[in-house]
């Protein structure tokens, strides 16, 4: 690698993900938007235990977690977690125990959502479960959870909600690296790149990796999560760690960090009216299948800043499927018509 990300060619790194994952076209629905071109960087296709954006940071934590000599590695989320499944197949492949802190944060379920979609995988995967209520302190959970198993004479590795610290926000600062150069080879100028944000790992690579290849393209989360002061204030910390870990001149520019409310609904994970909208629409038109708790909503989001006049029909925005399509079975129920 050249350019300013070049300090990434000496950050420990285990591969996991298919790469580079697909720049699409989505012509039928940019057609009935009626604004700017949009793409989608599939995401959805990294390939690890139906893949998700989260395999892009587990080929630096799990670098660091076998450079630290770990047989297991805990993680955790909610129940129905894409990370947590992500995880769990990366551990799966490379031969290391994997114990998983599951709490019930989502205040919402049908009968599936404790038995199919991302938990029925994390399994089938070996992993094992440890359910808890959704006021658990997953940090306290899992340091607990790592003091026996180092009395046991096991030797974990802990890898946060999301993966979402600054060794795996390292992973969406090298997906903007390869979404730059496929845009490039493409002919292709970006305005802007919209995802879901929640832990805040993603976009922090994202803005910060953009800020140093190409200041102009405006990295856009959407919140998810329902707190969006407190995700904005999240990635702005870890973009600033990651413009430090690679040696990036000056200071991350924090006003990069830009973050859309409105379309997370009443809390995170609950279906939303406008996330069903985009999820049928975006498959009815593209045959392209999204999820009920990340990328749904983040259509949505696009497709709100779409109507609201945000873009010119002369722009292109890059939509980031962050996967996540296991979690269409356990909502159904909400999805059907």
């Amino acid at each position: 690698m050249s350019g300013p990300l070049v300090a990434l060619d000496s950050i420990a790194r285990r591969s996991l993900a298919h790469l580079p994952t697909p720049l699409e076209a989505l012509p039928r629905l940019s057609e009935a938007l009626q604004g700017p071109r949009v793409l989608v960087k599939r995401d959805d296709c990294t390939g690890l235990g139906l893949g998700g954006n989260k395999t892009r940071k587990l080929e630096f934590l799990m670098a660091d977690a076998l450079a630290q000599g770990a047989d297991t590695v805990i993680t955790t989320g909610g129940v129905q977690s894409n990370h947590v499944r992500q995880t769990a197949a990366a551990a799966a492949r490379l031969g290391l125990g994997c114990e998983l802190v599951l709490t019930r944060v989502v205040p919402w379920g049908g009968p599936d959502y404790e038995l199919s979609g991302n938990i029925q995988l994390d399994r089938l995967f070996g992993a094992r479960i440890h359910l808890h209520d959704g006021a658990t302190n997953r940090t306290a959970a899992m340091e607990t959870l790592a003091e026996a198993l180092r009395r046991a004479g096991r030797h974990p590795y802990l890898i946060p909600t999301g993966g979402s610290n600054a060794i795996g926000a390292l992973g969406y600062a090298a997906a903007a690296q390869e979404l730059a150069a496929q845009a490039a080879g493409q002919g292709v100028k970006i305005a802007a790149v919209i995802h879901a944000c929640s832990s805040g790992g993603t976009q922090a690579g994202l803005t910060a990796g953009f800020a140093a290849l190409d200041p102009a393209v405006r990295v856009i989360g959407i919140d998810v999560d329902a707190h969006p002061a407190a995700v904005a204030g999240e990635v702005t910390r870890l973009a600033r760690e990651v413009w430090m870990r690679l040696a990036l001149p000056g200071s991350f520019p924090d006003d990069k960090v830009i973050l859309e409310a409105g379309y997370a609904g009443d809390a995170y994970g609950l279906p939303t009216a406008a996330m069903k909208a985009a999820v049928a629409r975006t498959a009815r038109l593209e045959g392209l299948l999204l999820d009920p708790v990340y990328s749904g909503k983040a259509m949505a989001g696009l497709i709100g800043l779409v109507e609201a006049g945000t873009f010119s029909a002369q722009e292109t925005v890059v939509f980031l499927h962050t996967g996540g399509t296991p979690a269409l079975f356990p909502y159904r129920e909400a999805l059907e018509d």
